[in-house]
């Protein structure tokens, strides 16, 4: 069920309270959510940059929600449009059909809407989130099969993208987008991203027009921890200068 969970750090101690029928489940999980079972110490740096890196950030720890839905529609979202329609789709949608946060939460905290809930809502109100036909269809098909998608929290998570490749519309970068927060995925690295490439190949290689199979290449030597690698490198702060203009939001409600 539906919960609140409040995490504060104080003195090297976490503390958790949670709210709402899910409260016992949300504990429960808590060490997961911040990364109890990730093994940082299986990244051996190849690289300078990311030796630096990983020793400034002894904290970063890859974290786990267990959320397979609650993963997945946010990166369904997230195809092919700007970060900024993404979260503003999600805030929308989430504001309007999904139910109070309990709690003592704020006002406006809302829970993500139940698997039937998404199904019902109209053609219109995708439209007017700023989600296309075409992510609202794969939305649509993903919650019509949540129970299956859901038994994927534990599965392996090379298995768990193998089940959500199955739903239309789920491709490599949205399953390795999901897996790593459902999963905590050290090694599913992001394909098929517009910037990724261009970042990661600067970053190792010097070379910002690298496509895909380059950032593989350069990930290569990270085989089991590429994901850890990829983030320490988005972390290290090295990214190459923007040459062209941002892509602009389309703007699909307005039409």
């Amino acid at each position: 069920g539906p919960g609140t969970l409040r995490v504060t750090a104080r003195g090297g101690e976490v503390r958790g309270e949670a709210w709402g029928p899910g409260a016992e489940w949300l504990l429960e999980r808590l060490p997961l959510m911040l990364g109890a079972e990730d093994d940082p110490s299986a990244f051996v740096p190849r690289h300078r940059l990311l030796a630096v890196t990983a020793h400034r950030r002894p904290g970063l720890r890859l974290t786990r929600t267990g959320l397979v839905l609650e993963s997945l529609i946010p990166s369904i979202l997230e195809q092919k449009v700007t970060t900024l329609e993404a979260y503003q789709a999600w805030r929308l949608l989430v504001r309007k059909f999904g139910e109070p946060a309990p709690g003592p939460a704020p006002g406006r905290m809302c829970v993500m809407p139940a698997a039937r809930t998404w199904a019902l809502i109209p053609s219109w109100e995708w439209h007017l989130a700023g989600v296309d036909d075409k992510r609202a269809s794969t939305i649509l098909r993903a919650v019509r099969v949540a129970a299956r998608l859901e038994e994927a929290a534990g599965m392996e998570p090379a298995a768990a993208r193998e089940r959500l490749e199955l739903v239309p519309g789920v491709g490599p970068w949205t399953s390795a987008e999901t897996v790593q927060r459902s999963h905590g995925a050290p090694d599913a690295v992001t394909v098929g991203d517009l910037h990724l490439p261009g970042i990661v190949g600067f970053a190792l290689g010097g070379d910002r027009y690298a496509d895909d199979a380059e950032m593989l290449r350069l990930l290569e030597p990270y085989a089991g921890q590429r994901h850890r690698a990829a983030r320490l490198v988005l972390l290290s702060g090295r990214v190459p200068g923007r040459r062209a203009p941002r892509m602009a939001p389309r703007g699909i409600e307005r039409l």
